[in-house]
């Protein structure tokens, strides 16, 4: 039975970020963030749980701009303030009284969990980091959403972004977009499996005031991200959740990622982008509590507990020497060049992104829902 959860809030530089935080038995923590405007309830709430059941103790946060964590312009992404986030809520949780150092792990879904392999590279001592359904290359996804786009909507959203990017210089307020959306919608994404994202993450309609949009600009920077890149300067334990049948995030690109850290292992699931969340669910949160309470077990120098192979789930373990046959199956194709290079995409990688440490405390308050 979940404990009871409160509210709190720690400080990523100067912006207070607000985070459930469930109380733990056995000193692990799980740090969480889900995917482009997600907040965290919807992103977190269904796994927390089960998390938090299995003795671990849970922090799960709302980006700076998102939810209820502090910042303006609102809804905007930037990548390397989010990673500043990740890092403010590790020095955080570190600080709880239930919580081991030692014992921290991270899970993040889509966006989230791509940010997490450059978290990881910059943490080695993290305890284990679990990616599902990750963005890892945004450079291999992007010819795969703009087929998805029709090519009046794609105009629009181009021509919406840039106005957005340049109103942003000049301190206008964003041009929002919906966060997913239709084909023919101008929307950040309409993959065909983008709009399971409500039947998923709200079907009980209980989270009203999330926020379902985005600052445009964000489709003239997605294409240059690519976080898997860090895959190789992972130290940790890493679990990457992929669907097989996922249209947004793909899973080529992420078990190519795993392919090349030291240490992972891969969940194949059926189904697409939200295919944990739904038909997949069980499968994906028992091999999850399995790879967290071995790797708990490791970092505690004790026998471990079970792994996802004795869980009867299909992990399994990526020799980081090997790339048998894993390919990015969205790899920027010729005919795919043009759009890219006017949404801006580079075929460079993303570059350094600054992450600044931080994680004071600010408040802690009400006591929080079941």
């Amino acid at each position: 039975m979940s404990r009871q959860r409160e509210k709190v809030r720690f400080a990523s530089g100067d912006t207070p970020c607000a985070a459930w935080h469930y109380p733990g038995t056995n000193g692990g923590c799980v740090i969480m963030a889900g995917g482009t405007a997600v907040t965290k309830e919807p992103a977190s709430d269904l796994f927390a749980r089960r998390f938090n059941d299995a003795g671990f103790a849970v922090l799960a946060f709302d980006y700076r701009r998102f939810g209820e964590s502090g910042g303006a312009p609102r809804q905007v992404v930037r990548f390397g303030d989010q990673l500043a986030d990740w890092q403010a809520a590790i020095d955080f949780a570190a600080g709880l009284p239930d919580v081991d150092p030692g014992g921290i792990s991270l899970w993040g879904f889509s966006l989230s969990g791509g940010h997490v392999f450059r978290v990881a590279a910059d943490n080695p001592r993290l305890a284990s980091v679990i990616a599902q359904s990750p963005l890892v290359d945004g450079r291999a996804v992007a010819p795969n959403a703009l087929r998805s786009m029709t090519p009046l909507a794609l105009l629009r959203l181009f021509g919406r972004a840039v106005a957005d990017a340049v109103g942003g210089l000049l301190g206008r307020p964003p041009l929002l977009v919906p966060a997913a959306g239709v084909r023919g919608a101008v929307a950040s994404l309409t993959t065909p499996d983008a709009m399971d994202g409500d039947r998923a993450l709200d079907p009980d309609r209980r989270h009203p005031d999330w926020d379902r949009t985005v600052a445009a600009r964000i489709a003239l920077r997605i294409g240059g991200y690519r976080p898997g890149l860090h895959a190789p300067r992972t130290r940790c334990p890493l679990l990457v959740v992929v669907c097989d049948q996922d249209r947004t995030a793909l899973p080529g690109p992420a078990v190519e990622a795993a392919h090349n850290a030291p240490d992972a292992e891969v969940l194949h699931l059926k189904g697409r982008h939200y295919a944990p969340f739904l038909e997949a669910h069980e499968e994906a949160v028992a091999a999850e509590i399995a790879f967290l309470h071995k790797h708990l077990a490791r970092t505690n120098a004790a026998p471990g507990e079970g792994t996802a192979r004795e869980q009867g789930v299909r992990a399994r373990r990526v020799p980081s020497a090997t790339r048998r046959g894993a390919r990015c199956l969205g790899n920027t194709r010729r005919r795919g060049s043009f759009l890219l290079g006017v949404l801006g995409v580079s075929a460079a990688g993303p570059g350094g992104i600054p992450v600044t440490p931080g994680g004071d405390v600010l408040a802690r308050s009400e006591p929080g829902r079941r």
